[in-house]
C-alpha cells in the first residue's frame, strides 16, 4: 500500500520522497509509539524503510512496473490471508469486521506477537491472551447459535 501511496507526490516538492506514503507512515509510526511506546518504537524503523522502499521501487524501476508487482504482491498476500483465515482459522479476517483494525492495529499487533515471544512485557502477554480466551468463547457460543 505504501509503495502506491508513493506515488503521490506533493505539489512543489523538490524530492520524490516528500509524497503521501512519506506521511503516512511517519503518522502510523508516530501512533505506534504513543499506542505502545517500547514496541511503537521498534517497529517504527520498519514503518518507515518501506515507505522509503516504496519510493525507492518506483525511481528504480518506474512507476508503471513498480505498481504492477506490488498489485500483484497485494493480491497474493490478500488471497493467501483469506485462505488462511478460512482454512485454518475458520473465522473471516478483521478486516470484514473494522477496516481501521485490519489496515491501522494489525501490523502492530503481529510486531507485539514477536516481540511476545522474545519475552516483551510477559504480564500484558497473559492479560491479552485472557481477553482474547474470553473473547474466542463468545464467538464460538455466537456461532454456535447460529448468529
Amino acid at each position: 500500500m505504501m509503495l502506491w501511496c508513493a506515488n503521490v507526490v506533493f505539489p512543489g516538492a523538490s524530492s520524490p520522497y516528500a509524497n503521501l506514503s512519506t506521511l503516512a507512515s511517519s503518522v502510523y509510526a508516530l501512533l505506534y509509539i504513543l499506542m505502545e511506546p517500547v514496541a511503537g518504537s521498534l517497529l517504527a524503523p520498519f514503518v518507515i524503510a518501506q515507505s522509503l522502499a516504496g519510493t525507492w521501487c518506483i525511481e528504480r524501476f518506474g512507476a508503471s512496473d513498480a505498481n504492477k508487482i506490488a498489485g500483484m504482491v497485494q493480491l497474493f498476500a490478500w488471497i493467501s490471508q483469506f485462505i488462511g483465515h478460512g482454512v485454518y482459522e475458520k473465522r473471516a479476517p478483521a478486516l470484514l469486521d473494522n477496516l481501521v483494525q485490519a489496515l491501522f492495529l494489525a501490523p502492530l499487533f503481529v510486531w507485539i506477537e514477536v516481540l511476545f515471544m522474545a519475552g516483551y512485557r510477559p504480564e500484558l502477554k497473559q492479560r491479552l491472551q485472557e481477553k482474547v480466551r474470553v473473547a474466542r468463547k463468545e464467538l464460538d457460543e455466537k456461532a454456535a447459535k447460529g448468529l
